[in-house]
């Protein structure tokens, strides 16, 4: 379950019967992650040699299947030059962070903690 639920935003939650909250994080977060491609982000890739570039790539995976479309699709290169450059990477990266957080929280309710 939690598998799906990374790899789909709002799956987990759809899968538990939480349809209301499902579909709200099925079309928030890859509409976010949209959004910071469409604004010039840069999808980080991952180097060990920079912390900072290495944790922006692991939270830029944290969105799933859209992270590996845009990925393979070549989307994701950012503009530095763009005025929207920093906006764009900020909605990739916290796009990914949520979906981790949403994975967690579905986590929980597969559990009974909530």
């Amino acid at each position: 379950m939690c598998l799906a639920a990374w790899a789909i935003p709002g799956a987990g939650h759809l899968w538990l019967g939480r349809r209301d909250k499902g579909l709200i994080f099925l079309v928030a977060l890859p509409l976010m992650f949209s959004l910071g491609l469409a604004t010039d982000g840069r999808l980080f890739p991952f180097d060990l040699s920079a912390p900072l570039v290495f944790l922006a790539a692991w939270a830029d995976i944290g969105i799933g299947l859209p992270y590996l479309l845009a990925a393979s699709l070549g989307f994701g290169a950012g503009q530095v030059r763009a005025v929207t450059f920093e906006y764009g990477n900020a909605f990739l990266i916290v796009a990914g962070l949520l979906n981790v957080l949403v994975v967690l929280d579905a986590y929980d309710v597969a559990i009974g903690r909530k």
